[in-house]
């Protein structure tokens, strides 16, 4: 898929208690709110783990990232349904015959309240 600026590619995840798990145990983040579960039985998200959703879409296009800028609005929580949009911003061919890329990104749950933004750059391999 050849992308272009304007460009909004989405893509909808819903973390479970093992994602929490299997990133608590690779990340070494073992905050108490990652591991112990609130009076509703659900943990806190890891905001890097959270962070692989727009991470994901660069990924299925092929980028090599050189700047990633994140900014965590709200807790993400195991059984939240969370949409990523991301939005090509530049896409453009350079001389070195690379493809120079930036996109933004906005992460909304269920209810519609946004729990992460920012944005990336980099260049399609």
């Amino acid at each position: 898929m050849t992308l272009k600026v304007g460009d909004i590619i989405t893509f909808e995840r819903t973390f479970t208690g093992r994602d929490v798990e299997l990133f608590t145990e690779i990340s070494g983040d073992e905050g108490i709110h990652h591991v112990t579960p609130d009076e509703q039985g659900r943990l806190v998200v890891q905001g890097l783990l959270t962070a692989t959703l727009p991470t994901k879409v660069g990924g299925d296009h092929n980028v090599l990232a050189r700047t990633m800028n994140f900014e965590f609005l709200r807790p993400v929580f195991t059984g939240d349904v969370i949409i990523c949009e991301v939005k090509i911003e530049k896409y453009e061919r350079q001389e070195n015959n690379r493809t120079a890329i930036i996109a933004s990104f906005l992460c909304k749950n269920q209810s519609e309240k946004e729990v992460l933004k920012g944005d990336f750059a980099g260049v399609i391999l």
